[in-house]
């Protein structure tokens, strides 16, 4: 994919963290808009003293007639959908790794996205071969300018530096690409399942910590669904390699043609998924023994279950320098965000067999790397990451590139029927506003005629027949216009009516309903920021 910068254009200087914002127009003059309160203090005038309610009063009036005029700023850019990150494709992992965010700590990464002024939801797909924030913007530059920001925070590189490698989407195309990633399409091996699995993991943290929502938590499970479909329609992963089939692929691609695998002595470091994964692939090419070191051996004796056809040996974590030296092959797959070898410890390792070439290999498929970059700087070891898999991925690539384009069709389906059910919701405030509308109507009349009935003549019976009645009536009436703003969303045609009808009683009902929601979206961001102090 190609890579895209990111622009940093906005309408003004705007700091909603602070309580005094300054907006900037076109001629240069500045009109202060008391929008939120700094962060770590409550929402209050800056004047005001403990105790004075009467100031407290005005001052949240103040702000609240405030709001007015920011919605009219964020009226100009639509609530978007969009996605910024990097990849594979766009990064090396240098970057990368500085960059990734162990699963783990995604719940507090989504947390201090959705903390940020301009960012209503957020998702993090975290993999060793990407790093994508999803994301839904009260404002689409300045959301990007903050999420930017924290990358540069939370990573050290400047921002600067991160443009030169980042991709931004929006709406449909951030839709596509997130389907296209699930479904294989965008991963280094085409059509290779793990990252599926990881979109999932995705929707399953977000549900035990109350991290995604709602237009997220849809579009990952629509996502889900889209990946799904395109593996059992298309049959694009059979035959495909894995991360870590290919790192075991690209060893014995490495390897001289005359040795054998089974004088050659295998390391792993690390039994999780994608150590597994390369175990079972180094057996169905008649690897038969293999040494696995783990913190705990309750991951090996799983594989050993699964594994019949390879020997198994375990060594705890605390002996993995030893392993490495009775190891001509040796792999890595933690979680480990420190480098577990470095320059000092390969360097006092024995030589190997000069039959094997006499030179150590290092597969490193972690992100963070869990072999230092100076490690390259040993005469007898030679380094490999997963930016080296691309010689083995292009050779099984022609095939599955056929099937990715039946693929694409499916995506697209997928990401009409996501847009269509996102466009859906539009009219929902535009029903509850127009119930509103007519209930208030209907109180008002009602009360100008039980005051005309009289106390005498009002009697529980007829005031309840009254009620009855007028309600029935604005049922009634408004039973046609909320039937025409109501729609599946998977018809296209039908959803441009509703859009339409919903326009239409918006300016016949003066209803004003995306400037409602917009004050109601940064009212619930003042708020928070009050609620933290």
């Amino acid at each position: 994919m190609a890579s895209l910068k990111a622009s940093t254009t906005s309408v003004g200087a705007v700091k909603l963290d602070t309580f005094r914002v300054t907006r900037k127009s076109s001629l240069g003059l500045r009109a202060p808009v008391h929008v939120a309160a700094r962060k770590g203090s409550p929402l209050r005038s800056v004047r005001c003293e403990a105790g004075l309610d009467v100031e407290k009063k005005t001052a949240a009036l103040e702000a609240l007639e405030q709001f007015k005029i920011s919605a009219d700023r964020y009226m100009k850019e639509r609530i978007c959908i969009g996605v910024i990150g990097l990849s594979v494709h766009t990064a090396p992992v240098e970057m990368r790794e500085k960059l990734a965010i162990p699963e783990a700590q995604w719940p507090h990464a989504i947390a201090e996205l959705c903390n940020l002024n301009h960012i209503e939801e957020a998702a993090v797909l975290s993999t060793c071969n990407r790093m994508e924030v999803y994301f839904v913007a009260l404002s689409w530059h300045r959301g990007i300018q903050e999420i930017m920001d924290w990358m540069a925070k939370t990573s050290g590189i400047p921002v600067s530096d991160l443009r030169q490698h980042l991709f931004i989407l929006r709406e449909s195309d951030a839709t596509q690409h997130l389907f296209t990633v699930s479904s294989g399409l965008d991963s280094l091996v085409l059509g290779e399942g793990q990252i599926l699995a990881q979109v999932k993991q995705v929707v399953k943290t977000g549900q035990l910590n109350s991290g995604l929502g709602k237009t997220m938590d849809r579009l990952f499970k629509d996502a889900i669904t889209a990946g799904k479909r395109v593996r059992t329609e298309t049959n694009i992963s059979s035959g495909a390699v894995s991360v870590s089939s290919a790192a075991a692929e690209l060893a014995l691609m490495k390897l001289p043609e005359e040795s054998r695998q089974s004088s050659v002595n295998f390391l792993l470091v690390g039994a999780g998924k994608m150590g597994r994964l390369v175990v079972k692939h180094l057996a169905s090419k008649g690897v038969t023994r293999i040494v696995v070191v783990n913190r705990s051996i309750e991951k090996v004796d799983a594989l050993r279950e699964e594994m019949k056809d390879i020997e198994i040996i375990y060594r705890p974590l605390s002996e993995m320098l030893d392993a490495a030296a009775e190891a001509d092959v040796v792999f890595t797959s933690t979680a480990s965000e420190a480098p577990l070898f470095v320059k000092e410890n390969v360097e006092v390792l024995p030589p190997v067999s000069e039959t094997l070439g006499g030179t150590r290999l290092f597969i490193d498929i972690s992100v963070p790397r869990n072999v230092g970059t100076c490690v390259s700087g040993v005469k007898h070891a030679r380094v490999y990451n997963v930016d080296d898999l691309k010689e083995v991925v292009e050779a099984n690539k022609e095939d599955r590139l056929r099937k990715a384009q039946e693929a694409e069709e499916i995506i697209n389906e997928e990401v009409n029927r996501f847009n269509a059910w996102k466009d859906s919701l539009e009219t929902v405030p535009t029903i509850k506003k127009l119930r509103s509308y007519a209930d208030r109507i209907r109180a008002s009349e009602l009360d100008r005629c039980f005051q005309k009935i009289g106390d005498e003549a009002l009697t529980k019976k007829v005031k309840k027949a009254v009620e009855t009645l007028s309600t029935s009536i604005v049922n009634r009436l408004l039973h046609g216009p909320l039937q025409h703003l109501r729609c599946e969303g998977d018809d296209e045609k039908s959803l441009a009516e509703t859009l339409e009808n919903m326009h239409a009683l918006n300016r016949m009902f003066d209803l004003d309903t995306e400037k409602a929601i917009i004050e109601q979206k940064i009212k619930a961001k003042v708020d928070k920021s009050g609620n933290k102090s």
